[in-house]
């Protein structure tokens, strides 16, 4: 590993820092590189030199704190490309996000991990924020740097396990892990716990999201919030496994998608007189014929019938047909798939580490440890996360 991804805190040393005599020095991290030259905004282009390690280039730039530049970057074959320097960003977790995640109060802790597209001075991009607290480095890659875990190393947030890193120019629909090392000296590629989307299987990417879709139950959602005593009223019922609940006549081996399934669950309810329907697990699992019960995404909708905004639209269509939708929602515990929560950073970190208490005998299963604050947190925010963000009307 080298010295800069080894670093907790690569941004103490890339990026822009104070220099002497009014300049300010700027080191850039680019393995494989030929060269680099920075590009102040407003000033001239500035060739920076190799500073001992290899993919490290360094050099002074008139001006001040806080410095606005981007980087040309080029390579043997002549190719040159200009980017943005993801190292010259603040952090994008704060203290309060910290502190309450550790305290495991952080209700809304899906909006600060995982990957969120923004845009930071300007400039867009996604962070990435992710839990691993026994990792000796952890790095993000991705569709967008080549799976080279060397390029974007994440910066340590101290005491609170949490790693972030906001990464210049990744959009919507890129597909990212988590490269981490750990303490025994392994590289783990792991899925984002809180990913809002993951690849369809066999795949088992994470993939960057940011909804989109336009709801229109305001109507459902006010009578929901005034009726304090729902649960008292009488419902009716319809469970449902949405992969084997109906399928194509004519194409009887493909998954009808969430609009179809949406249009024929709300008339089939409607006329059979059912209140609710309550769905067999929808959050992401590798496996179909766990039905849903061992679950990976437990903040994403699974992709089999469609994308996250499909989902929405479905809860949307059911609303609008007056049905309400209920999720089996399930904490109890989870596979054992190596690119999953098992060992997440190299230690028990999501499960027990006694395998007496820690694996379930007869699903072949690991269970959460509930006794850490922040695996209670993570399963608080994802049981919070399906009502609010999905419109759901209860978990089970």
């Amino acid at each position: 590993m080298s010295g800069v991804l080894s670093l907790g805190d690569p941004h103490s040393v890339l990026g822009a820092h104070p220099g002497p005599n009014g300049t300010v020095v700027v080191r850039a991290w680019r393995p494989e590189a030929s060269g680099v030259r920075v590009l102040p905004d407003g000033g001239d282009a500035l060739a920076l030199t190799p500073a001992g390690e290899p993919g490290l280039f360094e050099g002074r730039v008139p001006g001040a704190l806080p410095l606005r530049y981007r980087l040309e970057v080029a390579y043997p074959g002549g190719e040159t490309y200009e980017i943005d320097d993801p190292y010259r960003f603040a952090p994008t977790v704060g203290e309060l996000d910290l502190h309450l995640a550790g305290e495991g109060r952080h209700e809304h802790l899906y909006e600060t991990l995982g990957a969120h597209v923004r845009e930071l001075d300007g400039v867009a991009g996604t962070s990435f924020a992710v839990w691993a607290p026994a990792a000796r480095a952890v790095s993000v890659v991705g569709t967008f740097n080549g799976w080279d875990g060397r390029l974007h190393p994440m910066r340590s947030m101290g005491s609170s396990g949490i790693w972030e890193l906001f990464v210049p120019g990744v959009a919507q629909g890129s597909a990212y892990k988590y490269e981490i090392a750990t303490q025994a000296g392994e590289l783990r590629l792991k899925a984002d716990p809180f990913a809002f989307a993951a690849q369809p299987a066999p795949g088992t990417d994470s993939v960057v999201h940011r909804p989109a879709h336009a709801w229109r139950d305001d109507a459902w959602m006010a009578a929901r919030r005034s009726r304090p005593e729902v649960h008292r009223e009488p419902i009716s019922v319809y469970e449902v496994h949405l992969g084997s609940w109906r399928r194509d006549p004519g194409d009887p081996d493909r998954l009808l998608s969430y609009g179809e399934l949406a249009e024929q669950l709300a008339a089939y309810c409607t006329d059979m007189g059912f209140t609710h329907v309550e769905l067999m697990p929808v959050t992401e699992h590798p496996f179909d014929g766990s039905w849903g019960y061992q679950a990976t995404g437990y903040f994403a909708p699974t992709s089999r019938y469609g994308a996250p905004d499909d989902f929405a639209q479905f809860v949307d269509t059911l609303h609008g047909a007056g049905v309400g939708v209920l999720l089996d929602w399930v904490p109890a515990h989870f596979p054992r798939d190596d690119w999953a929560l098992a060992r997440f950073d190299g230690s028990a970190l999501y499960e027990h580490s006694d395998p007496r208490r820690g694996e379930h005998p007869d699903w072949g299963t690991l269970i959460f440890n509930t006794a850490r604050n922040e695996v209670r947190n993570f399963l608080l925010a994802s049981a919070l996360f399906w009502p609010r963000e999905f419109h759901v009307d209860g978990v089970r």
